[in-house]
């Protein structure tokens, strides 16, 4: 979209900042829910040098079902156990779920399905610009574009990566932990046959592997001092590879080369005022289990439907203080587990490789690896939403329910991205007349037990009330006792009749 667009000073309601999957998948939920929403991206197509991130997990599989695109995504990766910590690998083939692995998917494959599910939204993407800054006041921010031009939105959210303008500029304080080891990865062609495959030695890790066109080269090797701030180049990949293996392979015409390490960050609040975070933005950490932009686009799920509510007026402000309470303490949890998994990957010594070891072998034992197993690919979160069923603040299941009109998997339910209350077998019984307008009432029959990863069976509910990203708000036992408290909680005050 051309910027010309904003030329008279015109806005939307909400404005995200970068178009990677976090906003991707963000800009496609408030769309969803019928809010006025556009990007602004600096790059001026979706096009993206590198592989960056490399897959999706099983829990991000499952939210991309919830609203009908996962086969999109499934078609164009490779099914895989990808689960691992430390780079031990955590099958998760028993899982109680529909997708019970994770997808081998370079992120510019992602970005541009992503893409195109945006587009058929129609959300507007101001692309080859850049945010310079914003100023907010009580009902809104003025975003100042880097042409001159000002977008007004009522919210912003920050979803531009570690180095966030929008972070910074909101005076977001983002503590945490400087880092400890720093890796050059990059896609380059070579003259010479390489030492392929996963090589550790006394600096760290390194890795060399074919790309899929069989000519070009995918490599990481780990740097041997840290400090270094610029964008990398030719020369420092050449004398990175040189002082691991001897020799840099004679490497030549990169396609990409990029620089990460194991800073370790989270915002301190993932809102200020009109201002929101969401993906890198608020939070960065080591690579290990691949688990950044699954958790990135998990945040948008979250704030979406929310910051819908929130815009259209039928949820107060307040409800986007949950936004923060529940994906902090989430994010919190892949910042420690980054940081213990960097502990046993970095620079491995004989005692190292001991404690390795002793995890693996942990790690093997069937309750250890299905708790871990089920942290790193995102099943086992909890939000807090108080004491009670198991089920209450977790994961859906996606059961294949039986309605009048014939058999029907709970996550099609979810693919207007709606909340839904489930009547189990009992008609007429919930009465949610006043909330008829924002929640679907759903009369069905499940024949079977309810499973959750890590958890086991848990009794069957008669009532479950799903919020739009798929948790439950709500678990029935036969009455409709805090059903009225939790819809008024999390879909607005009752429609007066």
């Amino acid at each position: 979209m051309s910027l010309a667009a904003a030329a008279d000073g015109s806005g939307h309601a909400v404005v995200i900042v970068g178009g990677g999957p976090t906003g991707l998948m963000l800009a496609g939920e408030l769309a969803l829910a019928g809010v006025d929403v556009a990007i602004v991206e600096r790059r001026h197509n979706q096009e993206l040098a590198g592989s960056r991130a490399g897959g999706l997990h099983s829990r991000t599989i499952e939210i991309l079902d919830q609203r009908g695109i996962a086969d999109r995504f499934l078609s164009q990766g490779q099914v895989a156990q990808v689960a691992g910590f430390a780079m031990i690998r955590l099958d998760i083939s028993d899982f109680p779920t529909r997708h019970n692995y994770g997808l081998a998917l370079w992120q510019n494959h992602i970005e541009r399905i992503l893409a195109g599910w945006v587009d058929e939204l129609a959300v507007p993407i101001y692309r080859g610009c850049e945010v310079t800054g914003f100023a907010q006041d009580d009902t809104g921010a003025d975003v100042e574009l880097s042409d001159g031009q000002t977008l007004r939105a009522k919210y912003l959210v920050g979803c531009d990566g570690g180095r966030s303008l929008i972070r910074k500029a909101a005076g977001i304080a983002f503590p945490g932990w400087d880092p400890t080891t720093s890796h050059l990865i990059a896609e380059v062609e070579i003259a010479e046959e390489p030492k392929w495959g996963i090589h550790h030695d006394a600096r760290g890790i390194h890795g060399l592997s074919r790309l899929e066109d069989g000519g070009s080269v995918r490599l990481m090797v780990t740097e041997q001092h840290l400090g270094s701030t610029g964008e990398p180049t030719l020369h420092d990949l050449s004398e990175a590879l040189i002082a691991v293996f001897g020799t840099d392979y004679g490497i030549h015409s990169p396609t990409s080369i990029s620089r990460f390490t194991d800073m370790t960050r989270q915002a301190a609040s993932y809102r200020k005022g009109r201002v929101l975070l969401a993906g890198d933005a608020a939070h960065v950490h080591y690579p290990a289990g691949g688990q950044g932009l699954n958790t990135g686009v998990q945040d948008a799920v979250n704030l979406g439907w929310k910051l819908a509510q929130v815009v259209k007026q039928t949820s107060p402000e307040s409800l986007l203080d949950t936004y923060h309470a529940e994906r902090h303490p989430v994010a919190a949890r892949v910042l420690r587990n980054t940081m213990a998994q960097a502990a046993l990957m970095r620079r491995p010594d004989d005692r190292i490789n001991a404690l390795k070891d002793t995890m693996s072998e942990l790690l093997g034992m069937d309750e250890p690896r299905k708790r871990f197993a089920a942290m790193i690919s995102g099943l086992d979160i909890r939000y807090d939403l108080g004491e009670g069923h198991k089920l209450l603040g977790r994961r859906m299941p996606d059961l294949d329910l039986i309605t009048a009109g014939g058999p029907l998997r709970v996550f099609t339910l979810l693919h207007g991205g709606r909340p839904v209350l489930l009547d189990l077998g009992h008609p007429g019984r919930l009465d949610i007349a006043p909330w008829a307008d924002r929640v679907d009432l759903i009369t069905a029959e499940y024949v079977g037990a309810w499973e959750l990863p890590a958890i086991g069976e848990v009794a069957a509910p008669s009532a479950v009330l799903i919020r739009p990203d798929g948790y439950v708000a709500w678990v029935g036992d036969r009455t409709e006792l805090g059903l009225t408290d939790a819809l008024a909680t999390w879909f607005g005050p009752p429609r007066t009749r």
